[in-house]
């Protein structure tokens, strides 16, 4: 394990995930906590900001010399910004290198170069594991009935993401219309610009992205929101954008130890969703499930095995 996945451990992302569910005031406006400051102290810590990487595993001694200030304006710095204490910096550090990480981060996280192949299988899947376990230690089973609900008191449902969300964003779709509810989906920037104007007061929208965000679900949520629609996240830390423009959003880690993500617990999440959202409403459900059978067992997409 690197040294920057040391500070990370399943009771750390619980309390992020906690932090972040809990919408805390520093998801709201990022941009605020740096206008507290005066241009001096705003000099200080757009360093540390643009890079976390550097800084996150550092004490408040080590971070205030390399800035070349002194511990006691580096802890008055954060205080002002709202953080409660050093260690909540360190994990919001945290999570802002997890936003800002790319692939070749993530292939380079093991930096033992004689690591055989099946070492990085195993280091994958222990990542996979912690990231289920995280959401497991954060599951709010109620949150998932309400948002069940609310999906079904909708008048319509979008759900957007681009790139590889687009695959849940599909998942979405299909299991939504399986079961008769009114779902729209959009992974390109041309219809997420259009088809995020349509929807307001009594539609409901679900965007899904990680990292950074993708700018194309980021603006489409936004708009959606202007317009006045319920709009719910599934994101994988707490500085997301996307955290940040919903009424209520749940965060499920990508983390990974190659070059790609890891999309193991948002699966999971989505599928805690789409069973919520099935068993809101049973009778309903069995009935379109009933009809979904029969093309099942007899549409003419299936191959028929032989006999």
């Amino acid at each position: 394990m690197c040294r920057f996945d040391r500070i990370s451990s399943v009771s750390n992302a619980a309390e992020n995930m906690k932090s972040a569910q809990s919408k805390s005031p520093l998801i709201d406006d990022p941009t605020s906590w740096i206008q507290r400051l005066s241009p001096r102290r705003q000099e200080i810590i757009r360093q540390v900001l643009k890079n976390p990487r550097e800084y996150v595993l550092l004490s408040v001694r080590s971070a205030a010399e390399r800035l070349s200030t002194d511990p006691a304006t580096m802890v008055r710095i954060i205080q002002k910004m709202g953080f409660e204490s050093y260690r909540a910096f360190q994990n919001y550090l945290h999570d802002l290198s997890i936003a800002n990480a790319t692939s070749l981060d993530g292939m380079q996280a093991h930096s033992n170069g004689d690591a055989k192949t099946p070492d990085h299988l195993q280091a994958m899947l222990e990542q996979d594991f912690k990231n289920l376990n995280a959401i497991r230690n954060t599951l709010d089973v109620n949150k998932i009935a309400m948002v069940a609900k609310r999906i079904h008191s909708a008048k319509r449902i979008l759900v957007v993401g681009g790139d590889l969300a687009a695959s849940l964003v599909h998942y979405i779709e299909h299991h939504l219309t399986v079961i008769g509810l009114p779902v729209y989906s959009a992974t390109t920037n041309g219809r997420s610009t259009h088809i995020s104007r349509l929807f307001g007061k009594g539609d409901l929208v679900i965007a899904i992205s990680f990292r950074r965000g993708l700018r194309q679900t980021v603006e489409a949520l936004k708009r959606a929101r202007e317009n006045g629609a319920y709009c719910i996240g599934i994101t994988g830390t707490y500085v997301s954008p996307i955290a940040r423009f919903t009424d209520e959003f749940f965060v499920a880690s990508v983390d990974s130890e190659s070059f790609l993500d890891s999309y193991v617990a948002p699966s999971a999440l989505v599928n805690l969703i789409l069973v919520a959202c099935a068993n809101y409403d049973r009778e309903a459900t069995l009935i379109r499930l009933r009809e979904a059978a029969k093309e099942q067992r007899e549409g003419f997409r299936w191959y028929e095995l032989s006999t």
